[in-house]
Formats: C-alpha cells, structure tokens, sequence
C-alpha cells in the first residue's frame, strides 16, 4: 500500500539519500520550495504541496502548508472510524511521515550583521505546526526532525520495527526541537532582564564517564547560542575532561580573564591556591607556584599570555591536571604534551568583554538568575578610614588582594603581596576561621612584611582585624557596611595598620 510522505526541510543533509529509501518503500514524496526543487533535481517524482492543497503558496512563501488537506491529514487518528472517514468525505489522504527541520534561525542570529528584520524573516510557522502536529499524533504518523535519524527511521519502517516506543521517541525528539527553537525565539526578542517566565535552551556537548563522584551520572550540555568566553573550547591534547574538571577550568578561565598583566591562575576545587602577576608569564608562574606549592599539584592552570617554552619547562616539572591559554607555541605545546593525560585548552582571551552577563544556578525545584559579578575594584573607589594611611605598594597590593578575593568561596579571607597569593582561607561558618587559616598559610612565605589582608564582605567584630595585626599585616581591604565597623577601625588604629573600605561585597556561595 502506498504511503505519504511530507518532506520540508532546511537543512539537506542526507535527503536524497533518504527520500530514495522512501521511494523505494513505496512512499508517495510531497515537498514544496526548495526541497522539492533538490529532490526533482536528484531525479525522484515528488507532489508539490500546492497539488495536495489545490492552493498556491502566497505572501512570499509564508504560507505553503497551513491547509486542513496538509493538518487534517497528519491529526486525523488511523484509530477513530470518524476521524477516518471525514478524511474519506473530504478527499483527504493521510500522511503517515513527516520529516520537517526548521528554518536557520539560530544560525541568522549568531550572525554579527543580522538585522531584526532578517531574523524575524526566519521564524519558521508551517514547519513546527506539521512537526508538532505529528508528533501529536506518533501512534499514526511518524517523525523525523533529525537527519540524524533518517537512517534508523528507514530501517525501521522496512524492517517493520517501528513500534509506539519508536514512534514515542521521535516525537519527544519533535517537542524539545520545538521548545528549544522558541526558547531561541523568545530570548532573541526579550528585553526584559528577569521575564516572568524564564525560558533557557541547551544542547548536549558530551556524556561524561561520572559526575562528582563515581556513583553519579552527569553530562555536558552547552548554550545553544555558543558563549564568548567558554571553557567549551579547542581541546589540543589530552584525555576528556570530567565533571570536576569542567568546573574548575571554568572558576579558573572567568578569574584569570579579568586580569592585564601577564596572569597565572591555579586553581583547586573552584577556589584559586596560587595566583602570579608579573611583568613575564615565567615569572608569574613563579609567583603562583611560590603562593602554595602543595596545592597546585593536581591543579588546573589559567594563563592569560601565550604559554612559552620557560613557562611549559616549568609547568611540565608537576602534575597539572589542564593547562589553559590562548595559545602555545610549538616548543611549549611539545614540551607539555609529553604527558599523555594533561588537558592543553586553547581559549580566545579577546571576547573577555562579552562575557556571559547572568548566571544560572539550579536549586531543588528552582533556579536562580543572577547578573554575574564582573566588577574589578578600582583604588579610586577605595576610602581610608584609619589613622595610618596606605603607601603606593599597598594600594597596589589592596586592589591584587581584592581581585582575588572574589573568586573565593564565602566566607573568603585572602593574604597577598602585589603580585602573588601567600593565603587563602575560605568557605568557612565565620570570618575569623577563614582569616586564621588564610595567616597560617601565609607566615612562612618570603616578603611577608609587605602582606595585606583582604576580606569579601565586612567584618562583623573586630577579631580578624586584631588578629590580622598581631601577625604582622600592615593593610586591609574590606567592604564595610556592619554596624560595628567603627569597632574594627578602632582596633586597626589601635595597632597602627591602614584600612580601606570599598562599599562592595563581592559573596560566592
């Protein structure tokens, strides 16, 4: 018996190939525009819609197949004798395929030079109608929006195994396609910053072998419309990254892409152990290694330079999970790919100004939306607020420290020179822990004497500022805003040290 198959696609990928299959299954081919045109081309007879519906396509192509004689015979039910014979009484014929992809309106909009009236040009109507008409219907009609699945579809059909679960799947396939699509649709119009009903898409990138832990199943999945900055990015060598290592290299990209001068981030379960400026990228590593030279084994590496051979020699003497850059050179690439297991990722540092703007987070039930916080505090914006003022070297050192700060987990404490971390103290239940452990770490290291203490959010007493002093830290940065700042004040010119405040909170939780 002969069937009716209705193809409308965009995308051509694999078509004739797959029309041929359907041909050869005794399918009748209806088609219209450009896919009819590639399959008469390709030598196979194909109705044009225009046939089917006794009606010319009209208003440049927008409407082609919004007819009952197209809708009616996809969404009558084979399983209702009604169904069946209004279609008989109507000289209808029923599809029984649909194989339909959508106009190319993510790949408009990703273009630099689309205008908003060539994107809204490329807002497909028939074809998600059909699709999402079929797919209501997938007892009866099968399809296909997937050229993907022309090859397991026309297997399916010759071998007779398309069976509901066949079918079911294809369709759930249809209704995220759609979804996805709109979901395209709706944020390309939307101005508002927080709609009230928040629609975000996203398209698998790679299954993962587990999530945090073994026992947990996880994948990748990337915008759909690709980031500016992203740690999806040119994988130069090494094995697949996991779970953990997605998240630390992207703490590590977001932190190291805020910094000018020659940067080296390491980064440690999304809190960074060791960060070096310097005037070379060999002597920032220097620096980041000096920071805390246990943590940094195992760790991921952000650089914001071209990683050279000085640099890679070093980096090749440990045991470094991903390296991060813009770019190697061929001597550096050689000398780091000597092990087999280190990620090398190649990312382009120059669209750091188009940043993603919000972030998501999910919680049981929910999600939050959130205006990432991209603000680097400016030592214009800090106000003194103590006896002793701080010298050129410190202020230096205050806005280091307070750039690192916020990229540690709350409640985050962080003991640094002008170039480099001595110690981090974080994610702990109160300050005063956080500022102990970020001190411990910090006394053994050289150049102690010029420390400054930097704090994300306000002191609510005056214990880390006296603490801080009696272990010989000259300056602090901190936000202000607690109702016992002048406690804190009091105690820092107690002990002769210099304070600033900025005014601005800088929280990771």
């Amino acid at each position: 018996m002969t069937r009716r198959a209705l193809l409308s696609v965009s995308d051509k990928t694999g078509l004739v190939e797959f029309a041929n299959q359907l041909a050869n299954l005794d399918f009748e081919l209806v088609s219209t525009g450009g896919t009819k045109r590639a399959l008469e081309d390709a030598g196979l007879s194909v109705t044009g819609v225009d046939e089917v519906t006794g009606f010319p396509e009209m208003l440049d192509g927008r409407v082609k197949t919004l007819h009952p004689k197209i809708h009616a015979g996809i969404l009558a039910r084979r399983d209702d004798p009604n169904h069946m014979d209004a279609l008989k009484q109507a000289g209808i014929t029923p599809i029984d395929l649909v194989v339909v992809n959508l106009y190319p309106f993510k790949e408009t909009i990703e273009r630099t030079d689309t205008t908003e009236g060539q994107a809204i040009e490329q807002i497909d109507i028939g074809g998600p109608s059909m699709l999402r008409a079929a797919a209501k219907n997938f007892t009866g009609v099968l399809t296909v929006v997937d050229p993907k699945d022309y090859s397991s579809v026309a297997d399916a059909i010759k071998n007779n195994d398309d069976d509901y679960d066949f079918r079911k799947h294809l369709a759930a396939k249809v209704f995220r396609h759609t979804a996805a699509y709109d979901s395209l649709i709706a944020n390309y119009l939307t101005e508002e910053e927080f709609p009230e009903k928040l629609t975000v898409t996203f398209e698998k990138q790679q299954g993962l072998r587990y999530g945090e832990n073994s026992h947990q199943k996880a994948a990748f999945y990337k915008n759909a419309l690709p980031s500016k900055l992203s740690i999806i990015a040119n994988q130069l060598h090494g094995k697949e990254l996991s779970y953990n290592n997605i998240k630390d290299a992207n703490a590590a990209l977001n932190m190291v892409s805020e910094f000018d001068d020659p940067t080296v981030i390491a980064m440690k379960h999304m809190n960074p152990c060791g960060v070096g400026v310097a005037r070379s990228l060999s002597e920032a590593w220097d620096e980041a290694y000096a920071s805390d030279p246990i943590s940094i084994f195992g760790g991921i590496i952000a650089v914001n330079r071209e990683v050279d051979l000085e640099t890679a020699t070093k980096m090749h003497e440990l045991f470094l999970e991903i390296v991060i850059a813009p770019s190697f050179t061929d001597e550096a690439y050689d000398m780091l790919a000597k092990k087999k297991n280190i990620r090398l990722l190649q990312v382009d540092l120059t669209n750091r100004d188009k940043a993603d703007k919000f972030e998501l987070v999910t919680v049981s039930g929910g999600m939050l939306m959130q205006e990432v916080d991209h603000t680097v505090d400016q030592i214009e914006e800090f106000k003194v607020v103590t006896d002793a003022k701080p010298t050129a070297k410190q202020l230096k050192a205050l806005q280091f420290g307070q750039h690192v700060v916020k990229h540690v987990k709350s409640n985050a404490v962080v003991v640094t020179t002008d170039t480099k971390t001595l110690g981090v103290g974080m994610g702990q239940p109160n300050r005063i822990d956080s500022t102990k452990i970020a001190i411990e770490k910090a006394m053994p290291k050289d150049g102690y004497e010029n420390a400054i203490l930097a704090s994300d959010a306000f002191f609510p007493m005056n214990d880390c500022v006296e603490y801080a002093a009696q272990h010989g830290i000259k300056a602090v940065v901190q936000p202000g805003g607690s109702i016992k700042d002048q406690d804190s004040i009091d105690m820092a010119n107690k002990y002769g040290i210099a304070m600033v405040v900025t005014g601005r909170r800088h929280f990771r939780h």
